[in-house]
C-alpha cells in the first residue's frame, strides 16, 4: 500500500494511528483499519473491519460528504499481485480501505492551534458547525451513557497505573473524578432526559477538524460504537475545548466556548457545573490513547509519552476548578466594553474561561430578533432596559450556581444597576469587580462609526446624548480606554490584579 507502483506512480506518505494506517496518494487518501482489538475497539476480523468502514462511511457523509466517497477492496490476485479496485471480481479481498478526497493536512485545526493561526471568524464558525451538528444528530439512550462514565474513568486509571504513571496524581484524579460524578449524575439524567444526550460526532481533537475553502469541516466521527459516540452534547464540545487548552489557546477555547453558548441560547448555563468532570475526562481519554499508538522507535515513543503525560497533567488541572467570580464592565457607548470583555474572558478562572453576557446582545433576544437587527427608540425605554438588565442578572445569578465566572457587559449608567449586578455576587458568595471604562467622546464616536455586522445600536446621536448622563457616585473602578484596546487590557488586569494572580489559567505545562 506504501508502494507508489500500486498508486500508478504517485509518491504516497504514509500515516500511523491507533487504529488505522491511513495512505495519502496524490489527490486520495485510502484508510485501513488496523487488525487490533481493544477494550472499546474490535477489528481483529476482516468481517470487522469491513463493518466498521462501511459504518464509517455513512456516519461521517453526514459531517463531511465533501470528503468521504466510497470503499475499495484490496485484492490479492494468485501469483500474489496486489491491487485496489472495488469493481473487480478476480483475486481474493484480503483487506478493505476508505476512499477519500485527501485535503491539506497543514489545515486541520492542530496545525493551525501550533501556529496561532486561528482568527476569531474561524473559532466563531467552528462553534456554529459543532452546535449545527449537535442540533441535527438524533437523540440517544442517555442511560448508557452515563452508565459509561464510571467506566470510563477506570479504564483511563488502569492504562494511567499499567503505564507507570505517578501513583498519587493517578488516585487523586481518579478519586476527583469519581467524586464528580458522583455530585453530578442526578444533573446528567436530567439533560439525558430533556434530550441533551446525543449520536455525536464522539471524537473532536483538533486533528479531526479541518478547514476546506475557507470553512471547517468535521471528519473521522467514531464508527464503531455508537454507545460511545452516544453522549452529552457538552461532552462533544468538552474535546475541542480541551485540545485548544492542551495547545495552549486558551482565548480561542474560550471563544468558541462563549459562542456554542451564545447559539445555543440559554439550555446549557444550568449543566455549565459538568465541565471540570467532562473536559478532564476527554484530556485522561486523550492520554489513554496515545498510550497505544504504535511507534517506530525509542525516540518517538517518548515523545508520544511526554504528549501523553501533558493531557494527564492536564485532566488533573481541569478536575479541581478555581472558585467564581463575578465581573461587571460599564461604559458609554464606544468605550470597548464588549472588546475588552472578549479579551479578558480567557483570564477567568475557571477553565475555559468566563461566560460573557452582554446586554445589546440581550436586548435583541428581548425582542427575538437578529443580533444585527437595528431596534428603534421603543426598544430603550426604561422599562425594556430594566427588563433587560433583570435579565442579565437572573442569567448571571444561573452561572454563578454552576461554580462557573461570569464577564457581564453593558452600560451601568445608573447607580440601581451596578448596585443590583453587586448584589448578585454577594447573593452567590463570590468576588465581584465592577470596571467603568472612560474615553472622550471624539474617541467613542469614531469607534462607533467603525462597527459592522455589530449587535449595538449606538450611533453618534447616541454617543452625544449620553455625555449629559449623571453616573452618580461611581463605585467601579474607572479605567482609561482612550488609547489601543490592548493599553485598556492591561490597565483592567491591573485593576484585576489580585483576581488573576490568584486563579490558574494555563493551559498546558
Amino acid at each position: 500500500m506504501a508502494d507508489a507502483a500500486t498508486h500508478h506512480g504517485v509518491p504516497v506518505q504514509r500515516i500511523d494511528t491507533h487504529g488505522a494506517v491511513v495512505f495519502l496518494a496524490g489527490a486520495i487518501a485510502l484508510k485501513i483499519k488496523r487488525a487490533v482489538k481493544y477494550p472499546y475497539l474490535d477489528y481483529s476480523t476482516l468481517a470487522r473491519r469491513k463493518l466498521a468502514c462501511e459504518q464509517e462511511l455513512e456516519i461521517n457523509r453526514r459531517f463531511a460528504p465533501q470528503i468521504y466517497r466510497g470503499l475499495r477492496a484490496v485484492r490479492q490476485s494468485p501469483d500474489g499481485t496486489l491491487s485496489i479496485d472495488a469493481d473487480r471480481a478476480d483475486g481474493e479481498v484480503i483487506e478493505w480501505a476508505l476512499e477519500m478526497n485527501r485535503f491539506d493536512e497543514r489545515k486541520t485545526v492542530n496545525h493551525l492551534a501550533e501556529q496561532d493561526a486561528l482568527p476569531e471568524a474561524l473559532l466563531r464558525e467552528i462553534a456554529d458547525v459543532i452546535a449545527a451538528s449537535h442540533d441535527s444528530a438524533p437523540r440517544a439512550d442517555h442511560a448508557s451513557w452515563i452508565a459509561s462514565v464510571e467506566r470510563i474513568i477506570a479504564g483511563n486509571t488502569a492504562a494511567f497505573v499499567a503505564a507507570g504513571f505517578d501513583a498519587g496524581p493517578t488516585a487523586a484524579l481518579d478519586q476527583a473524578s469519581r467524586a464528580a460524578f458522583a455530585r453530578r449524575q442526578a444533573l446528567l439524567q436530567q439533560r439525558g432526559s430533556a434530550g441533551d444526550v446525543r449520536r455525536c460526532h464522539g471524537d473532536l481533537h483538533l486533528e479531526n477538524i479541518v478547514v476546506i475553502d475557507g470553512h471547517p469541516v468535521l471528519f473521522d466521527a467514531i464508527e464503531f460504537d455508537p454507545v460511545i459516540a452516544s453522549i452529552d452534547v457538552l461532552y462533544d464540545l468538552g474535546f475541542a475545548l480541551m485540545d485548544l487548552m492542551h495547545y495552549r489557546r486558551c482565548a480561542a477555547a474560550c471563544t468558541v466556548f462563549n459562542r456554542y453558548l451564545e447559539v445555543s441560547g440559554d439550555r446549557h448555563l444550568d449543566a455549565l457545573s459538568l465541565l471540570p468532570l467532562l473536559l478532564s475526562m476527554r484530556a485522561a481519554i486523550r492520554a489513554n490513547v496515545l498510550l497505544a499508538r504504535p511507534t517506530r522507535d525509542e525516540a518517538q515513543r517518548r515523545a508520544i509519552r511526554a504528549l501523553s503525560d501533558s493531557y494527564f497533567d492536564l485532566a488533573c488541572r481541569l478536575i479541581a476548578p478555581a472558585p467564581p467570580r463575578l465581573i461587571a464592565i460599564g461604559g458609554l457607548s464606544g468605550t470597548g466594553k464588549s472588546l475588552l470583555a472578549r479579551m479578558l474572558a480567557a483570564d477567568i478562572a475557571p477553565l475555559p474561561g468566563a461566560v460573557v453576557l452582554r446586554s445589546d446582545v440581550a436586548r435583541k433576544r428581548h425582542f427575538q430578533v437578529a443580533d444585527t437587527v437595528r431596534l428603534g427608540a421603543d426598544a430603550y425605554q426604561p422599562e425594556v432596559t430594566e427588563a433587560v438588565y433583570a435579565g442579565l442578572a437572573q442569567r448571571a445569578a444561573r452561572i454563578l450556581a454552576q461554580g462557573h465566572s461570569v464577564i457581564v457587559d453593558a452600560v451601568f449608567a445608573r447607580e440601581p444597576e451596578r448596585a443590583a449586578i453587586a448584589k448578585v455576587a454577594a447573593a452567590a458568595g463570590v468576588p465581584f469587580h465592577g470596571l467603568f471604562l472612560t474615553a472622550d467622546l471624539a474617541t467613542r464616536i469614531a469607534r462607533i462609526a467603525q462597527r459592522r455586522g455589530d449587535a449595538s445600536d449606538a450611533t453618534e446621536a447616541v454617543a452625544r446624548s449620553q455625555q449629559h448622563y449623571d453616573l452618580g457616585s461611581m463605585t467601579f473602578a474607572e479605567i482609561d480606554a482612550s488609547g489601543t484596546p490592548e493599553q485598556t487590557r492591561q490597565r483592567a488586569q491591573a485593576a484585576l490584579g489580585k483576581t488573576l494572580a490568584g486563579t490558574d489559567q494555563r493551559c498546558s505545562t
